[in-house]
């Protein structure tokens, strides 16, 4: 059932009051084994080491460091007594090439995601084997991570360890696919928003946890030259190593009760089975439809793509800027890596009131305003150290989580009723299908500059670009 405004007919942007064609087979009332809501949100949990270790506060940093850098360019960087001299920016323009090579395996596999989830999405919703497929594509995500131990601290390893965080982030984004499909089989219109937001908070404490335990366990220096209360061997990046095989245990053991406990969903007659090129025709056909029927919704989903590209991008090479660029040792990447995680979490639980009372676009548009002033700030105060980064880093990760809340609960409300599985569909795949923008323009202003912070006009470029094609949104009216 859905309830019209005054004034406005089926064919506008409607709000949905009640019950959606995602939850067509069950009441609304229906009840939710609470075990089924803690085994999906489990995977969340686990999906945190990927994101918060591999992809964005360790691995990736470790593959940005010097330990990739020409030995000799190292050795005279650490000769030099001035930080101005050519033996300096002989090492900043090689670290500045490893952040730009990360970046555009990060972009390719943005393009392959963008290329083969659409069809792979519908493939699983089709043949009932949604369950099935989230835990082979997180089995495979499982072995590459294991793989990174075998990514030793020599600039040799360097495309070895770019090639496994690449295929590890298709995978990883193929699985979330089926992930987040699985939602609405462990709630119901009336608590799909508390479920979410439950699994969402699962995501972000269980990568607070990790990180501590593998700062204080291996990251934190000792006298002796071994990391943490393990006294881990830091040569070589060891202890990192050994942090991607914790990485994947986690994974493993935190993704294994989804696939146990959660029912597989029955086959979808309605889902059409067609080859991978026809499957684009099918997009394309929808996303015509939508047009006509609701343009706001469409231009939401174009700008929404942009903008969420560049929420990504902020803590995707948050860490690697903070060493790189800062001067943040390891150890300080974790610490600020769990304050992000913290600021995130907090900002977005406290946006939600907001949202309510000042609706979502006021709360996307005074986000990314707060990003791209921040992310300017830290651009143009990179020669002042890690207390720069500290400030606005932190500012960074305040408005990050609210922009994302706040876009779902945006398109929601402006979905026309009765086209909400299929609109939140198309917000899936819009957004991965520019998931590539913000690390090739980050590689190319590398480059382009010569020096790692100049990738940060990239991402605020990316934002400002959505902030532009959001302002002509029309905001949701409130429902009565």
């Amino acid at each position: 059932m859905t309830t019209d405004l005054p004034g406005r007919g089926m064919g506008d942007d409607a709000l949905v009051t009640t019950a959606s064609p995602l939850f067509a087979d069950s009441a609304t009332d229906r009840r939710i084994p609470t075990r089924w809501v803690v085994a999906w949100a489990s995977w969340d949990w686990g999906g945190a080491a990927f994101n918060a270790v591999i992809t964005t506060f360790v691995f990736t940093v470790y593959l940005t460091s010097s330990l990739f850098v020409n030995p000799s360019v190292v050795a005279a960087k650490n000769a030099e007594s001035g930080t101005s001299g050519p033996a300096h920016t002989a090492y900043d323009a090689a670290v500045a090439v490893l952040s730009s090579g990360l970046a555009w395996g990060v972009g390719i596999a943005g393009i392959v995601v963008a290329l083969i989830a659409p069809v792979l999405g519908q493939r699983t919703d089709g043949s009932g084997r949604r369950k099935l497929w989230l835990g082979v594509n997180t089995g495979v995500v499982v072995v590459v991570t294991a793989l990174m131990f075998f990514v030793v601290g020599e600039p040799a390893y360097f495309l070895l360890g770019v090639a496994l965080v690449a295929i590890g982030t298709v995978f990883y984004e193929i699985a979330t696919v089926n992930y987040n499909a699985m939602l609405v089989q462990v709630s119901t219109p009336k608590t799909v928003g508390r479920v979410s937001g439950f699994g969402w908070g699962a995501g972000y404490l269980g990568g607070i946890v990790l990180l501590l335990i593998v700062y204080f366990g291996i990251v934190t220096s000792n006298d002796d030259g071994t990391g943490g209360l393990l006294h881990v061997p830091t040569a070589d990046g060891l202890n990192i190593r050994i942090i991607a095989l914790i990485a994947a245990l986690w994974t493993l053991v935190f993704s294994l009760p989804v696939l146990f406990v959660v029912p597989e969903i029955p086959p979808n007659a309605r889902t059409p089975r067609v080859g991978f090129f026809a499957s684009y025709a099918v997009l394309v056909r929808d996303i015509g439809r939508l047009w006509k029927e609701s343009r706001n919704t469409v231009l939401f989903l174009i700008a929404s793509a942009l903008f969420r590209d560049g929420l990504v991008g902020v803590f995707t090479f948050g860490g690697i800027l903070a060493q790189g660029t800062f001067g943040f040792t390891s150890g300080q990447v974790i610490i600020f890596a769990i304050a992000a995680n913290v600021v995130a979490g907090v900002s977005t639980l406290l946006s939600g009131r907001l949202d309510d009372r000042f609706g979502p676009k006021a709360v996307i548009v005074t986000s990314l305003v707060g990003l791209i002033i921040a992310g300017l700030a830290v651009f143009f105060t990179h020669n002042l150290g890690a207390a720069a980064f500290w400030v606005g880093g932190l500012v960074l990760c305040l408005f990050v989580g609210p922009a994302q809340s706040a876009s779902r609960t945006f398109l929601a409300r402006v979905t026309p009723a009765g086209r909400e599985g299929e609109v939140f569909g198309l917000y899936a795949t819009t957004g991965r299908a520019v998931s590539f923008l913000a690390p090739t323009l980050f590689a190319v202003f590398v480059a382009v500059g010569g020096a790692q912070f100049w990738g940060i006009l990239a991402i605020v470029l990316v934002l400002a670009i959505g902030l532009g094609l959001l302002l002509p949104v029309r905001a949701p009216r409130r429902t009565a």
